[in-house]
């Protein structure tokens, strides 16, 4: 693995794929491990030109793959300019642009003021579940289905909970790497985790 990319072995051959920093993060201990990515393929160059190189992007889930093709959306954004900005892990980018942070958004890599507005504005209504993504750092097994976080954020949020106190009791009881079968279960994980974080209360 160096720089934004990785050596994948895929049978006989060897195959380059290109990685945003998020993702080298989570790959690196995983060196000469088995390790299974989603991909996007996308052709690198200029066609009037001629020379069209096709090139790999690899995720470690399919919700980071899916974020990163919306990211690349943004007019003045692109391929490059996603790989290079996408140094923090998703939901903290989705969770940037549903608040409309256009400063945290200006300070990734290659994304300036301007772009950061632009994101906003076509990405803010479609970020909510990317930004309840477990933490990037978490192995994918450990993942909850989006639909559960998302369901039992809205019910910390009708309990009284602000937006930052919600998934700050969400990403402690998700951080246990425990899977849970229904939102009664995971709440039940908030607050038994909040009562430890405050013993004598």
């Amino acid at each position: 693995m160096a720089g934004d990319a990785l050596s994948l072995a895929v049978g006989p051959y060897e195959r380059q794929v290109l990685i945003p920093e998020f993702a080298r993060r989570q790959l690196q201990n995983q060196i000469g491990q088995q390790v299974s990515l989603h991909t996007i393929e996308y052709l690198e160059g200029n066609p009037a030109h001629g020379r069209l190189t096709p090139r790999l992007i690899g995720f470690v889930n399919e919700a980071e793959r899916q974020f990163f093709e919306m990211f690349c959306s943004v007019d003045g954004v692109g391929v490059r300019k996603a790989l290079r900005a996408m140094v923090r892990p998703v939901a903290e980018v989705a969770g940037a642009i549903e608040q409309q942070d256009t400063k945290q958004l200006s300070g990734l890599p290659g994304i300036g003021p301007a772009t950061a507005e632009r994101i906003v504005a076509k990405l803010r209504r479609k970020v909510p579940k990317f930004a309840l993504l477990v933490a990037s750092d978490l192995p994918v097994e450990a993942d909850v289905e989006t639909d559960l976080v998302r369901e039992t954020f809205d019910v910390l949020r009708q309990l009284g909970h602000s937006e930052a106190d919600a998934r700050r009791l969400l990403d402690g009881a998700l951080g246990r790497k425990k899977k849970y079968k229904d939102v009664e279960a995971l709440l039940h994980a908030v607050y038994e985790q909040n009562l430890e974080a405050q013993p004598g209360q």
